[in-house]
């Protein structure tokens, strides 16, 4: 438990820092920073001669995915196009998606032999893909205009949009957002009165995502595997393998849903599809209640209805629901909020499972989603066709989140 959480651990200390320092040194500069921290936490966790000489190479890699998890969603989201922003955040949830499976297929190539060090060494190999892909990447043009560099904002914006007509528009958008905004930048400006609805939107999506139990599943998923009827080894990474290409396929089709229907209903049928499919789940695992092949799909329909909804628009809501000036800071409490659930979950699991049972643990995970499904109805607003900016405008109006309109 404490080797496999301590990645989410370091992830925590990650997201505390990166609203700072992304603040000050622009997305850029430090998902540079992380992509060398993986290079170096794979090649020292490939070479570790002790546990926890592995515990701190994985606290390093985790200290880099809570940095990445943070600027990654903000960069695109402050560079994508108003009509496609919601798909290109949950394209950062893709790519997650994605490697984790990999990653399972890399574990199952190396199971054999019991080659764990190049298991680990293989991580090395999308840190250096992330490095080279941001060098033609020009900053966020919303940095340089937090930092009132206007050309080096106007250019960058030309750049990632290649739309230079309106270029000139935007900026002047930009510009009076920025002189409108009277706090200090910190997070202590995040409870203000104003401020406060969209933190608790942030932060509750974040803490009822990693309460529905998905890390559970999805580092621990052969030993559910195994608890629930597959016995030998490949089987049960055959069987985790199966879920991961599930998840991959239907957060493509959560990117296709989510300029469509918008954010906030398909929150709400990710949330019901969960909660039900998880009591379905614990029915099935108890004695006499079915067989391994109703389990895996019941898991199936489970991850399914996480990756289609509960994956991708926590991520994107955070992008979306804070003002410039407090984004870095607001995105960085609910990223604290993601990993330190993340880390709890993965840590306490197995010492639940054994306590009261997969069954009871699969429980717990349901009614929690039964919860965010309450909690989404009533606090998350739609914000598909609506400007960061004029998001920003209606919350330093003071007006209910849930009345937020495109202008």
């Amino acid at each position: 438990g404490i080797m496999t959480a301590a990645l989410p651990l370091g992830a925590v200390f990650g997201a505390a820092a990166s609203g700072r320092l992304t603040q000050k040194f622009g997305r850029r500069r430090i998902l540079y920073a992380a992509a060398i921290a993986f290079f170096v936490g794979s090649l020292l966790a490939a070479g570790a001669v002790s546990v926890w000489m592995l515990v701190a190479a994985r606290l390093l890699l985790g200290v880099a995915v809570g940095v990445a998890s943070m600027a990654a969603p903000l960069y695109i989201a402050e560079t994508a196009p108003q009509k496609l922003r919601g798909r290109f955040v949950s394209a950062f949830q893709l790519a997650i998606t994605v490697g984790i499976l990999v990653s399972y297929m890399v574990g199952l190539a190396f199971s054999q032999d019991d080659n764990w060090r190049l298991m680990f060494a293989a991580g090395a190999i999308p840190a250096v893909i992330l490095f080279l892909g941001l060098v033609p990447l020009p900053e966020s043009p919303r940095w340089f205009a937090l930092r009132g560099r206007w050309d080096d904002a106007r250019t960058s914006l030309a750049k990632v949009t290649g739309d230079h007509a309106n270029v000139d528009a935007a900026i002047a958008e930009m510009r009076a957002a920025i002189e409108s905004e009277t706090g200090s930048g910190t997070i202590r400006d995040l409870f203000r009165p104003m401020m406060r609805p969209a933190l608790i939107v942030a932060m509750g999506l974040f803490f009822l995502q990693q309460l529905s139990g998905i890390n559970a599943v999805i580092y621990y998923a052969p030993q559910i595997f195994r608890e629930v009827g597959f016995v030998d080894q490949a089987g049960q990474l055959l069987a985790t393998i199966g879920i991961g290409v599930v998840n991959v396929a239907m957060t493509v089709v959560g990117m296709w849903l989510i300029e469509r229907i918008g954010r906030r209903r398909l929150l709400l049928i990710g949330f019901g599809g969960t909660t039900v499919s998880l009591t379905a789940l614990a029915v099935t695992i108890a004695p006499g209640g079915g067989d391994e092949w109703i389990s895996l799909a019941g898991l199936a329909v489970f991850i399914a209805a996480f990756a289609v909804s509960l994956g991708p628009l926590p991520y994107v809501l955070m992008s979306e629901i804070f003002p410039l000036d407090v984004r870095g800071a607001g995105m960085s409490l609910a990223s604290i909020t993601n990993w330190g659930f993340n880390f709890l979950v993965v840590l306490t699991f197995p010492t639940l499972a054994a306590a009261i049972g997969v069954i009871g643990v699969f429980g717990i995970f349901a009614f929690m989603c039964f919860l965010g499904f309450v909690f989404g109805h009533l606090y998350v607003p739609e914000t598909r066709g609506i400007s960061l900016e004029q998001i920003e405008r209606h919350i330093r109006s003071g007006a209910p989140l849930m009345q937020m309109r495109p202008a």
